[in-house]
Order: structure tokens, then C-alpha cells, then sequence
């Protein structure tokens, strides 16, 4: 059961896709974080409401969401923690950071002690077509690479465009974006700005 004010976001938004990749193997782990229970995105209920209204104005486009990760536990995160400190555990390297050590992902600020999806009002998408096929965004979810920020130099023109659509749809909808990684959005005004969960999800 999940703390009051918060809520499974497919309960909000019924028609999101997700591939909660936390929950499995295809992350930069290579196996499940500690503390997701179920292949399923939670969000506070502002957070949910909000996410819906953006689903709203995508889907006005013909566009549908793609969930990656939204509530993530503090045991997670520490988690991802005691991976980044085991050097010779590079099951994901080739794939999520084929051009880094595990020893500079803590000084680049791609791993750390804490993160805001653990205050629960954080969320990794993207945007797909109407059957789930994702937009090119010009680069991988949880790839550990300049590319990832929204302002990527050698971008197409068409993924550029596909970054604003989604940036600018999210903000609209009460979301401020991180720079360094497309897919990360954070609720504005969110509920518990300095709360640090740790529920199972």
C-alpha cells in the first residue's frame, strides 16, 4: 500500500506506457535496484495530476508517455551507490557509459548520495508514437554521456525538435527540466522538497 498522497500513475493516466527500468536488468546495473517491488511508476498525486495534464496536450499530438522511472527509494539510490564504489562490476558499460570509468561518475554528478526522485515528484520519460514506438531523441535513456543534455551541439534537427516538444509540453504542465539529461523533470512545486522516502514500491 502507498503513503497517502501518492499514487501508481497508470491509475492517473491509464494510457502511459512504462518499462520501469529499475525494476529489471536493462539499466546501468544490470540487475534490479534495491527496493522496486513492482514494474510500476508512483508519483505524489500533484505530481500525477500535473503529468496528466502534459499527457493531455501530448496526446492532443498523437503522442503517448513513456515512463523509465518516477519514485525511486532511498535504498536505491544508495544501491547505486555500493554499485559505483565496486569498480570491477562494468556489466553495463558498453551500453550506458562505454566512454567512462565507474570512477568518474560520481565527480561528473551522474551517480549521487541523493537524488529528488526519492521526494517522489520526479519523473524519466519520453514521448512515443500512438503504439509505443519512442521518438529519437538523439540518445538513450541513462546514458552517461554529454549527449544526454538537452543542449547536445550535434543534435539532428529532428531530435532537437523532439527534445523541445517534450520540454516545452512538461514545463507548460508545471516541470522544470534538468539540463543534463533530457528525460529527467522535476514538479516545480513540489509536495516534499526536502523528504527523502523509502517505501517499497
Amino acid at each position: 500500500m502507498l503513503p497517502e498522497d501518492f499514487s501508481y500513475v497508470r491509475d492517473i493516466i491509464p494510457d502511459a506506457f512504462e518499462d520501469i527500468r529499475y525494476a529489471g536488468s536493462h539499466n546501468f546495473m544490470g540487475r534490479p535496484a534495491c527496493g522496486y517491488g513492482a514494474a510500476r511508476a508512483v508519483l505524489t498525486l500533484p505530481a500525477a495530476l500535473a503529468l496528466k495534464k502534459a499527457a493531455a496536450h501530448f496526446g492532443s499530438k498523437g503522442l503517448r508517455l513513456l515512463i523509465y522511472d518516477a519514485y525511486r527509494p532511498q535504498r536505491a539510490v544508495d544501491d547505486f551507490v555500493l554499485w559505483a564504489q565496486a569498480e570491477n562490476d562494468t556489466v553495463g558499460k558498453a551500453e550506458f557509459y562505454p566512454t567512462l570509468e565507474k570512477r568518474e561518475l560520481f565527480p561528473r554528478g551522474y551517480i549521487a548520495r541523493r537524488s529528488g526522485h526519492s521526494r517522489g515528484s520526479t519523473v524519466d520519460l519520453t514521448l512515443t508514437d500512438e503504439k509505443g514506438l519512442p521518438l529519437d531523441m538523439g540518445g538513450e535513456f541513462d546514458w552517461f554521456s554529454p549527449i544526454s543534455a538537452h543542449e547536445y551541439a550535434q543534435l539532428t534537427a529532428a531530435q532537437r525538435e523532439n527534445r523541445r516538444l517534450l520540454k516545452t509540453g512538461m514545463e507548460d504542465a508545471g516541470f522544470e527540466a534538468y539540463s543534463e539529461e533530457w528525460w529527467h523533470y522535476r514538479l516545480k512545486n513540489e509536495p516534499y522538497p526536502e523528504t527523502y522516502f523509502d517505501f517499497e514500491n
